[in-house]
């Protein structure tokens, strides 16, 4: 059973459609790296612009800026999806979501069976976003060392109900959090405007 409302843009948006949160530029990334495996990478991306009634050279352009976001798929842009690694497949799913232009990017378990190398380039690529586009976005994530490291503000989950919550950067230092969640090791750097906020989920 769950209670309450979800305000966004002065709308509550709890009953509200998937269809009716991507026009409200709500763009989820589901966990578990949803592409459609027998369409090319770039085809892939393509369908995230369906809707926006966009015109050849604006997708073009989108296309552009995700390839600069993630140079692998520039490289594998001709490749069946399907056939990518799974961090080419992250890569496709948030760039699909990308070319809704979202005004909020919400993800769910980016981290999820990816190489850590691969991890951190995700998670430096929504920082960009957030830094230089301003960008919000929402991430709800297990590895709490890399959501807390990037983050800007964070809401710690204990089965289902908020324990913690405040700046990660505040987080991240409090002995109790390193202890129980960070194995003890501290992190740094973290931007200065709460724009990206994780969901850490213990």
């Amino acid at each position: 059973m769950a209670a309450g409302r979800i305000i966004f843009d002065g709308r509550d948006i709890v009953s509200a459609s998937p269809a009716k949160l991507v026009r409200a530029g709500i763009v989820p990334v589901l966990e578990g790296r949803h592409c459609f495996p027998s369409l090319t990478v770039e085809e892939n991306l393509i369908t995230g612009a369906i809707g926006r009634d966009a015109k050849s050279r604006i997708i073009r352009a989108d296309l552009d800026e995700i390839y600069e976001l993630f140079p692998r798929l520039k490289h594998h842009r001709s490749s069946i999806s399907g056939l990518t690694s799974g961090g080419e497949q992250q890569m496709t799913a948030i760039g699909r979501a990308l070319m809704s232009r979202p005004r909020l990017l919400v993800l769910d378990e980016p981290s999820m069976g990816l190489a850590p190398l691969v991890v951190e380039g995700i998670f430096r690529a929504l920082k960009q976003l957030n830094s230089e586009q301003g960008l919000s976005i929402l991430v709800a994530e297990q590895n709490s060392t890399v959501a807390l490291r990037f983050a800007d503000h964070a809401v710690v989950l204990e089965s289902g109900r908020s324990v913690l919550s405040g700046a990660s950067i505040e987080l991240r230092s409090r002995d109790d959090i390193k202890a129980l969640y960070l194995g003890g090791s501290p992190q740094t750097d973290v931007a200065e405007k709460p724009l990206i906020h994780a969901v850490v989920r213990v």
